[in-house]
């Protein structure tokens, strides 16, 4: 598998995304995977605002359930995925807020459909991907808020393990596995590379996906004491 951070300009709230991806990505083959920074999703959709006199409330009113954890954080459910405060972000947003995208499932069908028109190709993937945090580790990782083109989940359950001991409960994140790598190469800070293209990925190329197909009831989440 191979992964390829793209270099860009700045993207521009509420310019066409598909134009700018065909600006800067010349071909996409067959199994090409486009991984798109979330940030650049939410300003073509012009999730963005100028300023704020209650944050507090923007994050509530942005997320599905909240606790605050220390005096200007606040763990968050949002779409079925812990974030802090909401995924509202404020940097690289030139003195604004940045907000998540409003439906990064249904955004990363448009950009697909888009894009199979756009380079002839029918198996292709779109991620659209965000950073997070794990308990009791530093640093961030990739996440996928949303993706198209192949499923999210590969599931082992019920087949043999080494010694043929059939396994019972491991499955896995395909889609936030590469929504890491391709985070890892796009960067965090001034690196201005919103946008990867993976290609070789071993993934099931499907039409339709499972948009909850990712998400663990929370009454059987290991962590679920930590919402309580």
């Amino acid at each position: 598998m191979e992964v390829q951070a793209i270099k860009t300009r700045l993207f521009a709230e509420g310019e066409d995304l598909v134009r700018f991806i065909r600006e800067h990505v010349s071909n996409l083959n067959e199994g090409s995977i486009v991984v798109i920074a979330s940030k650049i999703v939410a300003l073509a959709e012009a999730r963005v605002v100028d300023s704020v006199e209650n944050k507090e409330e923007l994050i509530k009113s942005e997320s599905e359930w909240q606790k605050q954890v220390l005096p200007k954080w606040w763990l968050t459910i949002r779409d079925g995925t812990v974030v802090v405060n909401a995924g509202i972000d404020e940097s690289n947003a030139e003195g604004k807020i940045i907000l998540l995208p409003k439906d990064c499932f249904a955004a990363a069908h448009v950009v697909r459909r888009r894009l199979m028109e756009a380079y002839n190709v029918k198996n292709i993937g779109v991620i659209i991907t965000d950073s997070r945090i794990t308990p009791l580790r530093a640093g961030v990782l990739g996440v996928a808020l949303g993706y198209a083109g192949f499923t999210g989940i590969r599931d082992y359950r019920g087949k043999p393990d080494l010694y043929g001991r059939p396994m019972e409960v491991t499955q896995t994140n395909s889609a936030d596995s590469l929504a890491t790598a391709a985070t890892f190469l796009m960067g965090e800070g001034d690196e201005s590379q919103p946008l990867a293209v993976v290609e070789g990925a071993p993934v099931e190329w499907v039409d339709a996906v499972d948009r909850n197909e990712l998400k663990m009831p929370r009454e059987q989440d290991l962590f679920k004491h930590l919402f309580e």
